[in-house]
């Protein structure tokens, strides 16, 4: 099963969103913009009706466009696709993983593309592991303006490989589509290497703009911000020295400071969380190192800490007022 992509026109796919929030929306509104036939699917029904009236804005570092992706709140209005992208919260992957089951041909690929650990994992024993190619992309920093309407900050790398194994001719597949859509896309052969890159930067900014508020540039810019940060990420990086995890730098500090220049106006999506009320995903970034650590006899106080501040702060329903300064 899987070993290639049916009913695709050499360069068209059809490709189902589950979960069309801010970055789920950029991914549909960009790949259906390239010519892919693209059905972004999600329970927000003001959304779905907003993309069915007007099309899709999609605006910010890719440019400002309408783009005309099929939408729907029903995944058995779609029928079988050649990929389906889960781009759901981490804490929402398991239903989504089970709502994407009547979108499933005999060669549908799956890709999964959370923040965090453990996502691939759980949709993997849902829809078959067979199925599952991972995707890690960072430097979006996208929000909703409007049902109908999401802007990004950045436009930065996509990185996409097998869950084991090398880099498959499926694999690049689904990487040409993307790059078709205008993403920039490398595939690897390890695919612990993309999740932890990703996942030091998430570390070093998710819970700390959460905290305080700031975008990622001012907790940069912010020298008592940015001491907490480089300390996450610098712990994060230790837990995955201590995994045997071959990260494609020396210094986490300089890669998370790297990362956050790029999309300095970004607000991560747990700031986003917090402030709209909404459950954070902070058990699967900040919060996911403590069990690890604890294993691996790693000491990581200073995500430790954050990760309880930000329960404080979902359990109390309060939030930062968010600055950008």
């Amino acid at each position: 099963m899987c070993a290639r992509l049916v009913s695709a026109a050499a360069d068209r796919l059809r490709i189902a969103i589950v979960g069309v929030g801010a970055t789920g929306s950029v991914y549909a509104g960009l790949l259906a913009d390239a010519g892919h036939e693209v059905w972004a699917i999600d329970r927000w029904r003001e959304h779905v009706n907003a993309i069915r009236a007007g099309g899709l804005r999609v605006s910010g570092a890719s440019g400002d466009r309408v783009a005309r992706p099929h939408a729907t709140t029903e995944p058995e209005e779609v029928g079988s696709v050649d990929l389906v992208v889960i781009a759901t919260k981490a804490g929402d992957v398991e239903p989504a993983a089970r709502a994407a089951l009547p979108l499933l041909g005999e060669y549908t690929i799956v890709l999964p593309i959370q923040n965090g650990l453990g996502s691939r994992d759980r949709v993997a024993t849902i829809v078959g592991g067979e199925r599952v190619v991972t995707g890690v992309i960072g430097g979006f920093g996208a929000s909703i303006v409007a049902p109908g309407h999401v802007h990004h900050h950045g436009m930065e790398l996509v990185r996409l490989g097998e869950l084991t194994g090398p880099v498959s001719e499926r694999v690049e597949r689904v990487a040409d589509a993307w790059r078709q859509a205008g993403f920039l896309v490398r595939t690897y052969a390890d695919v612990e290497r993309l999740v932890w890159e990703k996942l030091i930067c998430n570390v070093a900014f998710s819970a700390t703009c959460a905290i305080t508020g700031l975008t990622i540039g001012a907790v940069i810019d912010d020298p008592s911000a940015w001491s907490v940060a480089k300390a996450c990420a610098t712990q994060a990086g230790d837990v995955a020295q201590a995994l045997g995890v071959e990260v494609g730098f020396d210094d986490p500090v300089a890669w998370v400071q790297e990362f956050g220049r790029a999309i300095p106006g970004a607000r991560p999506s747990m700031l986003l969380d917090v402030l709209a009320g909404r459950p954070s995903e902070i058990d699967v970034i900040n919060g996911a190192m403590a069990p690890l650590a604890q294993e691996l006899g790693v000491p990581v106080p200073v995500n430790t800490a954050l990760t309880a501040l930000v329960r404080a702060i979902e359990h109390a329903g309060t939030a930062p007022l968010p600055r950008s300064s």
